[in-house]
């Protein structure tokens, strides 16, 4: 690979190359272009006038001859940097030939690839280098596009990468000719991704991708004029991702397949490579059964065995391949067997053939030419020889609609009426072979999915699409033209080219527009190609015949199809008189050849001229049936090998059969892709013109586009460097493996060249310069500013710090620009526009990568606190481990000494014994926690499980909802786009319209004109006819003479109009020749002009690149400046404090040299002092013998001394064993306190843990119990609510009862009133018949009476049974309160059981705060006999000391008294003696004083110690204030809960005691009811007896009845008193029967009734 060219421009610079750089700068180097190509020449300067006006001098570097030429031929060169630059973007001098030149150089330096801004070049390298490989992948995985050279594995990266970051759908648009290496491209891109992304299920393999191909290549390629192995279909490869970036499934659809070229195909190509795959490469016992033993010497569609040997081996070598391909992709042999029996039929057809259009004049039908190959094809297909002939031929013979009304008709009515009308033998025959090829690629193509496919989810997917290059014969130098199929594949590469153009030029201008960002740019060409819209435009009429709109060549083609006596020159002849299709701007992309039913299209915008042989094209157009019969066949074939083949297709879509290959759903992506597919077939034109064979060309490319648009697209140019660069592969067929595309790496060294006309014919047609400019000028990266603030704030941390993390942002432009200016950023490297952020090329990279360096630095700080975290937390965790490994050490020590003590033994044995029933409860604890913990993980589960499917399910819906949404909006378009040209034509033709009227009033106006003149010339010529007969001679000659002269002068006249006219048609044909010279100066200035502003515009950029690169320079050189400044202050440190430490350092030699001198003085003095003691000694040993009494006096001192010390030295020992047994004490301390603390920060968290678990077990309860307060609350409500409602009610029934009782007596009383008036009346009556005669009818009178009075009775026992319902009802609400007094009564049971829970727990807790307590006092205590400990340590040193001072003053009698033995002649021995035992005591002194300061020591630890403790005593203190707050709180709502208990219970009593009143009530209701009812009954009798006595009364005597009067009189008046007191009485009690219970007023009603009763009893018994 290549260096950037600004790396080597600042780093690797030589001198040799800077002094190259400045003479190339000196001379001005510019490219002279011409026919040939380009060539290096110097510009020379001239003086002013010297040369026409548009003309320099140059001279050419190659001969060094001067040259005058145009300056439109003179391009600027660029330095010999950029020979080999990686990125065309980046060239100075951005021009076609600078471009070409560094294509020539990578190229000639077998570097194929080249960045081209966003998109990439590469170029056909003929041979295969060695730079496709595993190795290579490696490199470039996780790898970004600036970190690497360009490279196609470079494109999958990025796109991979886009994928990951995004969460889009990506694509990979492979553009070039045919033989310029796309699908070659193809499978690298498949096969870099495999390799780094990894699959799930590690089915994806690169073999299995290598299978994948090698079927396609034998099923879809063939040999063409450019490219020996070109791929005859389209294809789109779908890679499905998950999450974690691993390929999860795969899919394949397939287009435009060439099936046609099974039959025919131009001279000098090959059929499909599987044919001679199978004809050379079957075993014997596959030919034996394909019959091919013996191949046909002639085959009708050219299907032919290769003849040489070379041919045959490599065909054999193949086929071996493409069965172990097949084995590979999961086809079982049996599908093997059932492909090969097929392709036997089609090649047996073909040696069959058909009879020709002479032989049908005499055999009147159509058949097969040779039975006995159809007899072979018919038993390979599983049918009958009538049954295959009947498919092929029988359905032409059929009645066809008539011509006439095909205009009318869509192309499916009419289809088989007017194939079968025309359609020869072998046009039905080749419609066969093609239609079952068709259908067994289709087979194919769902099988290679069912190898790919996956069930797994993905997330978003990455298509490869891979379209048969451009095809030119005139490139192979034929002279035959190009057919329909190429048509339709330079159609496909032409909508691709488009797309690019589109994406990286048009959108990318009108995004620009949009932001308010300006660019110097020329005027764009339209989007759409004009060579498309010759062959595409549509109609606006969808359903007519001929039109005079303009429309393209697949419209055309299917309306001269359906016309009768189309043909081909008829479609010609109507394509080339469409003005709007032909002509914009003056270009011609249609043209007449000089060849008959031949034509020229002008492809990649006029660059590449393409001669078509329009020959059989409406065949194309017209639908065949044996095509669709190919599919019948096949299903109803006898074999099952091939009937299974076609019935595992069956659920394909039946909307693109024999469109789109490979729409079955093998996941969610895949099947919304085959929905989006469907969809363009369906909606708008399409769902009509969808069965329309050429329109179906069109719609495919639309769904392939429609796919491809709704993800980010990346663009790959293939070039092809040579015409003649594949002529290798044209000659042999069947090279094998990689070596199909590429002959070898050992190739002619010429092949690395580039022929530089083709080169920049490519360059134009793709419109990459276009693309190039704007992707220089322009700002090609682009971020919404939240997106940019949120992702780059990093790089701010100042920023973050001020306004922190998540802050929200009201103005995100503001924040931006503040971002923007503490990044420092060059102001020309980025745009701010109205909602997104612009930069220049590479500005954005730049800061991805000070990002990454910034995330680095941020991790790295992480890492190293994590790290001194961990660091700290293990070595906290070793003391910790240290302290318990002493721990483990003493109580093993401890262990060892009670292990053999009999009450331990007991200890050990009966401990296990109590643990066991605590185990057990804790076991069943544990089991009930991790059953309650199962329970709630599997509705987790189950809700887990719900949710996803919800989501999925709302997903597929999104999806499917945004593919109709973009469905629609594509239809709502294109809709709207034919409105717009519908609307547009329509006004047009509406001015011409007025335009023509206008015309044609005034003619009309200029021959009423003439007309008048003519009929005036006429009048006068015949009133001068009349003259001449009335007059005589004289006047008639006169008259003619006027006639005459009249004649002349509108001859005169004539001629001169004449003139006028043709003087004005001079003029204007003068001015119509100035504008077109004036528009000739104005293109050619318009193209200078062009010229010199994208000369301009590189300059500027230029000159941009070195402002940035000063800017960089600047930034580098305040850095170093502030560094520099940095180090000259710690330079300056550093001297200062050699200063200080030299000030220092003879500060120390003055005082060295003070101590010198002191020493010395010092030393003389010994010296001096020496010499007196020895002076005393001699003097000393002079007096020896005179002391001799006073030595033995020293001896026994010296005994004495002795005794002492020994004393002391046990002291000191027995002093030296307490200090250790202190320390022990110490350690043992320690380590009890350390574990202690332990277990006191271990009971404290169990205690936190647990008050807390109570708190909030204690707040749920709370919560739950006023829950139930309310709810209990709402039901005292209710149940308060139904008792005011019982109470009403009981009154309103109290008031009724005592209204019916007040009615019913009331009633009594009126019939007893009414019972004595019908008596007297009876016994007036009586009286009246005793006086007269007896009447019937009086008696029938009584009787309706009686009856009546028996209606009333019946009225009163109805009021009783609704008296008695009323009651039941009663009796329900009374059963319903106790129900609810019941619940009520539960619920507070249940109060009271956790009320007892609660203080249960609360007593725990109590407990635990006395066991907490214990333990703090014990601790105290613990500490004051520490401190106790302490103070005795402390006597203890004091005595010590006093000890030690003690012995000092001894030491000092003791040195004394040996100065005086010393001078007192003393033995030397016992000196000595004296001299070791005071050493001893001063080793001693040392021992005490390190033994006192270790003491000390200990003392200061102990009192950090104590301390400590106090500082955990005051925090439990407070933990346990805020614990007996908590519990205070606790029982104050306690408290308050059992008030309201309280409350309650009284509420609760108060209703039980309201509810025992009314049973009382309701009791004494029912008693009364009784006793009504009783009263009633005796009423009834009462009134029986009076009937009764009334008719005995009747049948009486006369003197009976007067005596009776009588005394009828005097009981009538007692019954009436009696009547009257009961009235009275009635009046006086109902002051008092609403104070007085109800009992009191039902026995005044039962007293009323009883005397009632009493009163008719008496009465009867009077009558008696």
């Amino acid at each position: 690979s290549t260096l950037h060219p600004e790396s080597i421009g600042t780093n690797s610079k030589t001198e040799e190359q800077i002094t190259v750089e400045k003479t190339w700068y000196n001379t001005e180097k510019v490219w002279l272009v011409h026919k040939d190509g380009f060539s290096m020449a110097t510009l020379l300067k001239t003086e002013a006038g010297s040369l026409p006006e548009g003309k320099v001098k140059i001279r050419l570097e190659s001969d060094g001859s001067l040259l005058d030429v145009d300056e439109d031929d003179v391009e600027k060169a660029n330095p010999p940097l950029f020979d080999r630059v990686e990125d065309l973007a980046s060239l100075q001098y951005l021009n076609e030939s600078s471009v070409m030149h560094s294509l020539r150089q990578r190229y000639g330096a077998n570097l194929v690839h080249s960045h081209a801004g966003p998109s990439m070049v590469v170029i056909n390298p003929i041979s295969a280098p060695s730079m496709y490989s595993e190795k290579v992948m490696q490199i470039f995985k996780g790898c970004r596009r600036e970190d690497t050279g360009p490279h196609i594995y470079s494109m999958a990266q990025t796109a991979y990468r886009n994928l990951l970051t995004t969460r889009q759908d990506q694509s990979i648009v492979l553009l070039g000719k045919s033989g310029s290496g796309k699908t070659t491209n193809c499978q690298h891109i498949i096969q870099y991704l495999i390799t780094i992304a990894g699959c799930t299920n590690k089915s994806f393999s690169a073999e299995k991708w290598q299978a994948v191909y090698t079927v396609l290549e034998a099923f879809g390629n063939a040999s063409t004029s450019l490219n020996g192995n070109a791929s005859r279909f389209s294809h789109i490869v779908s890679l499905d991702f998950d999450q974690s970036g691993q390929v999860t499934s795969a899919s394949i659809q397939t287009l435009l397949m060439e099936k046609a070229r099974v039959t025919r195909r131009p001279e000098g190509e090959s059929t499909f490579n599987v044919f001679y795959y199978l004809m050379a490469g079957a075993e014997s016992s596959l030919k034996t059964e394909l019959h091919l033993n013996h191949f046909s010497e002639n085959n009708a569609f050219g299907i032919l065995p290769q003849t040489k040997a070379e041919d045959k081996q490599r065909a054999s070598q193949q086929f071996s391949k493409l069965q172990a391909a097949m084995k590979v992709l999961g086809i079982t042999p049996d599908e093997q067997r059932a492909f090969w029996l097929v392709l036997g039929a089609i090649y047996h057809l073909g040696s069959a053939g058909a009879t020709k259009e002479k032989m049908l004049v005499h055999s009147g039908r159509k058949q097969f030419a040779r039975h006995e190959w159809a007899q072979k094809a018919a038993y390979l297909l599983g049918c009958t020889l009538e049954e295959l002939a009947s498919s092929i031929f029988k359905h032409q013979t059929k009645g066809t609609l008539p011509r006439v009304s095909a205009a009318r008709q869509g192309p499916d009515e009419n289809s088989s009426g007017d194939a079968g009308s025309k359609a020869s033998a072998m046009e039905c025959l080749e419609a066969m072979a093609s239609g079952l090829y068709s259908e067994l690629f289709t087979i194919l193509i769902s099988m290679i999915n069912r190898a790919l496919k996956s069930s797994q989810n993905s997330l978003c997917s990455l298509l490869i699409v891979d379209t048969p290059g451009l095809q030119n014969p005139r490139l192979a130098k034929r002279e035959c033209g190009a057919t329909f199929e190429d048509l339709c594949h330079n159609y496909t590469q032409e909508r691709l080219q488009t797309l690019f153009y589109q994406r990286t030029f048009v959108q990318e201008l009108e995004r620009y527009k949009e932001e308010n960002i300006e660019l110097a740019l020329d005027d764009t060409e339209p989007s759409s190609s004009l060579s498309v819209a010759v062959v595409d435009q549509a109609s606006s009429q969808v359903r007519t015949g001929r039109t005079d709109e303009a429309r393209g060549l697949l419209w055309l083609m299917e309306e001269e199809a359906l016309q009768p006596g189309g043909s081909e020159q008829t479609l010609l002849g109507a394509s080339f008189f469409q003005p709007a299709v032909l002509f914009t701007s003056g270009h011609t992309f249609l043209l007449k050849s000089e060849k008959d039913h031949h034509f020229l299209l002008g492809h990649s915008h006029g660059t590449d001229w393409v001669e078509y042989d329009a020959r059989g094209w409406l065949n194309y157009a017209k639908h065949n049936p044996a095509t669709s019969n190919a599919a019948c066949l096949l299903h109803d074939s006898q074999k099952k090998i091939i009937s299974s083949l076609i019935m595992s297709r069956a659920g394909g879509a039946t909307i693109l059969s024999g469109s789109i290959a490979g729409l079955e759903a093998g996941s969610q992506l895949s099947l919304r892709r085959a929905t989006s597919m469907r969809k363009t077939f369906t909606t708008g034109v399409a769902a009509i013109k969808k069965k329309s064979l050429c329109i179906q060309i069109k719609l495919q490319v639309d769904a392939l586009l429609d796919m491809v648009r709704r993800s980010k697209i990346h663009f790959v140019h293939c070039i092809l460097p040579k015409a003649d660069a594949l002529k290798a592969l044209s000659g042999s067929l069947f090279k094998g493996g990689d070596d199909r595309e590429t002959p070898g790496e050992n190739g002619d060294p010429g092949l690395m060249q580039l022929d530089v006309s083709m080169l920049r014919a490519q360059l134009r047609g793709s419109k990459l310069m276009d693309a190039l400019r704007i992707y220089r000028q322009g700002y090609p990266d682009h971020m919404v500013f939240s997106e940019f603030r949120r992702r780059f704030d990093v790089l701010a941390p100042h920023l973050t710090k001020k306004h922190g993390r998540n802050y929200i942002v009201k103005d995100e432009k503001r924040a931006v620009e503040e971002l923007l200016e503490s990044l420092d950023l060059e102001k020309s490297s980025y745009h701010m526009g109205l909602s997104r952020l612009f930069f220049r090329a590479g500005t954005l990279a730049k800061l991805e990568e000070q990002r990454d360096e910034q995330t680095k630095c941020n991790i790295i700080l992480f890492q190293a606190a994590s790290r001194g975290y961990l660091a700290r937390q293990a070595f906290k965790k070793r003391k910790i481990q240290d302290l318990a490994i002493r721990c483990i050490q003493k109580n093993i020590n401890k262990n060892r000494g009670v292990k053999d003590w009999p009450w331990w033994k007991l200890f050990t044995t009966v401990q296990p014994l109590i643990q066991v029933q605590l185990t057990e409860e804790q076991m069943k604890g544990k089991d009930e926690e991790i059953q309650l913990i199962k329970g709630k993980l599997e509705r987790v589960e189950k809700e887990r499980n719900e949710l996803r499917l919800n989501t999925d399910r709302l997903e597929s819906k999104i999806t499917d909802l945004g593919a109709e949404l973009a469905d629609e909006r594509s239809t709502s378009e294109s809709a709207s786009q034919m409105l717009e040209a519908e609307t547009s034509e329509r006004l047009r033709l509406e001015k011409d319209l007025k335009d023509l009227q206008a015309k044609f009033e005034a003619m009309k106006k200029k021959m009423d004109a003439q007309e008048m003149e003519v009929m005036e010339a006429r009048l006068m010529k015949t009133s001068d006819l009349n003259g001449e007969l009335d007059d005589d001679d004289d006047s008639g000659g006169e008259w003619r003479i006027k006639y005459n002269r009249a004649i002349r002068e509108m001859e005169f006249t004539k001629k001169k109009l004449q003139q006028e006219f043709d003087d004005k048609l001079e003029t204007e044909q003068q001015s119509k020749r100035q504008p077109r010279g004036c528009a000739a100066l104005c293109a050619a200035a318009k193209k200078k002009c062009q010229k010199l502003t994208a000369e301009l515009q590189d300059t500027k950029l230029h000159l941009e690149g070195l402002q940035s690169r000063n800017h960089d320079l600047e930034k580098k050189q305040r850095k170093f400046d502030l560094e520099q400044n940095q180090t000259q202050a710690e330079a300056q440190r550093e001297r200062n404090q050699r200063e200080k430490l030299a000030r220092e350092k003879d500060i120390m030699n003055a005082e060295m040299f003070n101590l010198r001198q002191q020493l010395q003085v010092k030393l003389c003095a010994a010296n001096v002092k020496v010499q007196q003691l020895e002076a005393e000694l001699q003097d000393i040993s002079s007096q020896e013998s005179k002391d001799e009494a006073s030595l033995a006096k020293v001896k026994k001192q010296l005994r004495d001394l002795e005794a002492k010390v020994k004393d002391q030295e046990e002291e000191l020992d027995e002093q030296a064993g307490s200090i250790q047994m202190l320390e022990q004490a110490k350690l043992r301390l320690e380590m009890e306190m350390e574990r202690q603390r332990q277990t006191h920060s271990k009971d404290i968290e169990s205690k936190d843990e647990e008050v807390d678990e109570i708190r909030r077990s204690c707040s749920k309860k709370l919560k739950q119990m006023e829950v139930q307060l309310e709810e209990e609350y709402e039901d005292k409500q209710k149940v308060l609510r139904e008792k005011r409602d019982l109470e009403s009610k009981l009154l309103n029934a109290q008031d009724q009862v005592h209204q019916r009782d007040v009615e019913s007596e009331k009633r009594l009383r009126k019939d007893l009133k009414r019972t004595k008036v019908l008596l007297a009346d009876a016994q007036i009556m009586l009286d009246h018949v005793k006086s007269n005669a007896p009447s019937k009818r009086e008696i029938a009178q009584l009787k309706n009476q009686l009856e009546e009075s028996e209606f009333t009775c019946a009225a009163a026992v109805k009021a009783r049974k609704c008296m008695e319902l009323e009651i039941e009802d009663l009796h329900i609400q009374v059963d319903d309160i106790a129900k609810t007094k019941i619940s009520l009564e539960e619920q507070v049971s249940r109060l009271q059981r956790e009320k007892n829970d609660l203080q249960s727990r609360m007593e725990e807790d109590q407990e635990d705060l006395n066991e907490l307590m214990k333990k703090h006092k014990a601790a105290v205590a613990q500490s004051a006999r520490d401190l106790n400990q302490i103070s005795d340590l402390q006597s203890q040193l004091e005595e010590a000391t006093k000890d030690k001072q003690e012995i000092q003053e001894k030491l000092h009698s003791l040195q004394s008294q040996l100065e005086f033995q010393e001078q007192s002649m003393v033995e030397k021995s016992l000196v000595s003696r004296q001299e070791a035992k005071i050493r001893e005591l001063e080793t001693k002194l040392e021992y005490e004083r390190t033994q006192i300061k270790r003491l000390e020591s200990l003392v200061t630890r102990l009192k950090e110690n104590l301390e400590k403790m106090t500082e955990e005593r005051n925090q439990r203190i407070a933990a346990e204030n805020r614990e007996k707050e908590q519990n205070k709180r606790i029982l104050r709502q306690i408290r308050d809960m059992k008030e309201e208990m309280t409350e309650l219970s009284k509420k609760e009593a108060e209703a039980s005691r309201k509810k025992h009143e009314l049973e009382m009530d309701i009791e004494s209701l029912e008693a009364a009811n009784q006793s009504l009812q009783m009263d009633l009954k005796l009423a009834f009798k009462r009134i029986g007896d009076l009937q009764a006595a009334i008719e005995d009364e009747m049948e009486s005597d006369d003197n009976d009845d007067l005596i009776n009067n009588g005394d009828e009189t005097e009981t009538d008046s007692e019954v009436e008193d009696r009547v009257d007191g009961v009235k009275s009485w009635i009046s006086k009690n109902k002051g008092t029967a609403k104070t007085q219970p109800e009992e009191g007023n039902l026995k005044s009603t039962r007293s009323v009734l009883s005397s009632l009763c009493i009163m008719t009893h008496h009465h009867s018994s009077s009558h008696h």
